[in-house]
């Protein structure tokens, strides 16, 4: 059963996040042909506020 945890920054549309794991699924059961009954991808959404990359936080990046 492959597992698949996607980490993502807040501000993705309900829509967006639905065509990546249907993409991700989708590429699994195509590149290792697992059934897609056992495919099990999910999304953990981070606030900006707690995100930092090079010493700034993406909140700070957003504005800029």
């Amino acid at each position: 059963m492959p597992l698949v945890e996607i980490h993502l920054l807040k501000g993705r549309t309900d829509e967006q996040k639905k065509a990546l794991l249907g993409a991700v699924t989708q590429a699994i059961h195509g590149s290792i042909g697992a059934p897609l009954d056992s495919i099990r991808v999910w999304i953990q959404e981070m606030p900006l506020t707690e995100f930092m990359s090079c010493g700034v936080l993406a909140s700070e990046k957003k504005k800029r």
